[in-house]
């Protein structure tokens, strides 16, 4: 994929930010300290001895994935830094690695036999100061340029609620579960071991537009784009989390977002002759 486009961060004259691959192992290291930042000392995961010692979120993934960054720029000084990362893994990377990061919690094989080409989609955060839209948009135009270069028919991953009491998120995992479930035979299942029952309340008591306003940001930004979620539900104690699988077929995703993310990076995304 190609740098893109700088583009101007609201409110600030001489900050600029755009996004790219990590291209060595030092800006690899930064991605890997963003996440420990956000996911351990923010959210408060349960960090191993090692990363607590190196302030460092890691593990042998790492190693095998593309690591999309998104960096600001001070143009009068050109220091730069990461304050956005998503670690990306195509199926071929995976089998040659030997499974997907997501298969320690969701049953795949839907998924890897359905005859699609895969990208799983992970370790995504940014620093809370860039929590901005134009900072996910930009992550968002990295990775349909990325799908795009290496023609990926379908995007999965795990995503979170904060926290580990399901009856807090009884609604949200209700609403997920009847209106937005991925169709039978691509639809990712909890493993047993770690299944939660989404289907908590009933559907005809759920109000639609409010479950949906009360999702965390980055879930609601799937649903826009036109994902569906897996079965079951997964609590993560390691990361105070209760995971959902999200799944996102390029030739459903929504014409808006399609159009949008075409314009910035002057590409027909894949999927377009399936619609």
């Amino acid at each position: 994929m190609n740098k893109s486009a700088s583009i101007k961060l609201p409110n600030s004259n001489n900050i600029s930010a755009y996004v790219r691959l990590a291209c060595n192992a030092n800006e690899i290291k930064q991605a890997q300290e963003l996440r420990y930042q956000v996911f351990y000392e923010e959210y408060g995961a349960k960090p191993s001895a090692d990363m607590k010692a190196q302030k460092r979120d890691f593990d042998d993934f790492d190693a095998v994935t593309d690591h999309l960054i998104v960096l600001v720029k001070d143009t009068k000084t050109n220091d730069e830094k990461i304050v956005g990362t998503y670690r990306l893994l195509r199926q071929k990377v995976a089998e040659q690695h030997g499974r997907f990061y997501s298969s320690d919690e969701y049953e795949l094989k839907n998924l890897i036999n359905s005859d699609k080409s895969l990208l799983e989609l992970g370790r995504s955060c940014v620093l809370a100061d860039y929590r901005t839209k134009p900072i996910l948009n930009l992550l968002w135009q990295g990775i349909a340029d990325y799908i795009t270069d290496h023609n990926i028919d379908l995007l999965f991953g795990c995503a979170s609620f904060q926290g580990i009491d399901v009856s807090d998120i009884a609604t949200q995992l209700s609403y997920l579960h009847h209106f937005h479930s991925t169709a039978d035979d691509i639809r990712p299942i909890a493993l047993k071991e770690h299944y939660v029952d989404m289907n908590i309340e009933d559907k005809d008591s759920i109000n639609e537009r409010r479950a949906f306003s009360s999702l965390p940001p980055l879930i609601k930004g799937y649903l826009r784009l036109g994902a569906s979620i897996g079965e079951g539900a997964v609590i993560d104690p390691q990361f105070n989390t209760i995971d959902v699988c999200i799944v996102v077929q390029t030739d459903l995703m929504t014409d808006r977002y399609r159009k949008y993310y075409e314009r910035k990076i002057q590409k027909t995304m894949p999927g377009q002759g399936n619609k």
